[in-house]
């Protein structure tokens, strides 16, 4: 959809070890489908079947409060961890070690630290 490809295209212009919103994402496109729903469902929808994994190097996409956010369909990786029954927290914990060697750090809270 329109609405995907303007978020693979701005997400493709976050630098290496750069990391950005939901939120921001919406802001910088100006659409009002963030303004209809939180801002991480249709910036999440659209990065959760990213089909150009890492060309579009959707690891680098977090939550407005700093959680570490979702990644490959799974939604954080403690207590609030979501996702159901699929959620192994292997693609969060496998999302935070890209970060780390890309030079993000995290603190004990699983957030940007």
């Amino acid at each position: 959809t329109p609405h995907q490809w303007a978020v693979y295209d701005f997400t493709r212009t976050i630098p290496c070890g750069h990391i950005t919103t939901y939120k921001d994402i919406c802001i910088a496109l100006g659409q009002s489908l963030c303004l209809l729903s939180p801002p991480h469902f249709p910036v999440g929808s659209a990065l959760r079947n990213n089909p150009f994994v890492p060309f579009v190097p959707c690891h680098c996409i977090i939550a407005s409060n700093l959680y570490i956010g979702g990644f490959f369909g799974e939604w954080g990786t403690g207590t609030n961890a979501r996702g159901g029954q699929k959620n192994t927290r292997v693609q969060c914990n496998r999302k935070m070690e890209m970060l780390e060697k890309e030079g993000v750090m995290f603190s004990g809270r699983v957030s940007l630290g």
